[in-house]
């Protein structure tokens, strides 16, 4: 995680290059849509609160390809909202929660549960993350595995909220086009 912060650091100090005056970048968010190849979506808020974006490739180049931005946005997006769905929102509470029902009911198959959430939690792990699809693949997949041990039988919530990505996706893929820097191909 320290190398992508570094990461991070040196990708917000080139994006500053591209500033205009009474702009601060305001997010540096890093994806890799296809191994090998990074794109950190950056925003630069101004002083009367717009907010424009720019997306620089590992070297610090800007993306200027509509196809290469708009993967790095919805890779950021589905990453975003799978974090965000895994066991339920608050993955903390459900651990918390699930703890203390074994203490106090000890119900068959709680420690298959609770392990489940202990995994779900090592793979979402703490920002910053670096959003690919092979990271949204994990989160998935552990995340139906905590679904399966608290009920089998249950269609999958996480599954649900992934589907109902594609608006989230459109919205900020419309957000950064409208407000990009410099023009797309």
């Amino acid at each position: 995680m320290a190398a992508l912060a570094d990461e991070l650091e040196r990708i917000a100090a080139l994006a500053a290059g591209h500033a205009r005056a009474g702009d601060r970048v305001s997010a540096v968010i890093p994806t890799e849509p296809f191994p090998g190849k990074r794109v950190s979506l950056c925003a630069f808020d101004d002083a009367d609160g717009y907010r424009s974006w720019l997306a620089l490739d590992g070297d610090g180049r800007a993306v200027t390809g509509r196809r290469e931005l708009r993967d790095a946005v919805t890779v950021a997006v589905l990453c975003e909202i799978a974090t965000d769905a895994a066991g339920g929102g608050d993955l903390d509470d459900l651990i918390e929660r699930l703890r203390e029902l074994r203490e106090t009911e000890a119900p068959p198959g709680i420690e298959d549960a609770e392990e489940a959430a202990h995994a779900l939690r090592r793979v979402v792990g703490e920002p910053p993350q670096l959003a690919t699809p092979a990271r949204l693949d994990e989160i998935g997949t552990a995340a139906r595995r905590l679904e399966q041990e608290l009920d089998p039988g249950s269609g999958s919530p996480f599954a649900a909220a992934m589907r109902s990505a594609e608006g989230a996706v459109a919205e900020l893929q419309r957000e950064i086009e409208g407000g990009y820097r410099v023009p797309l191909d």
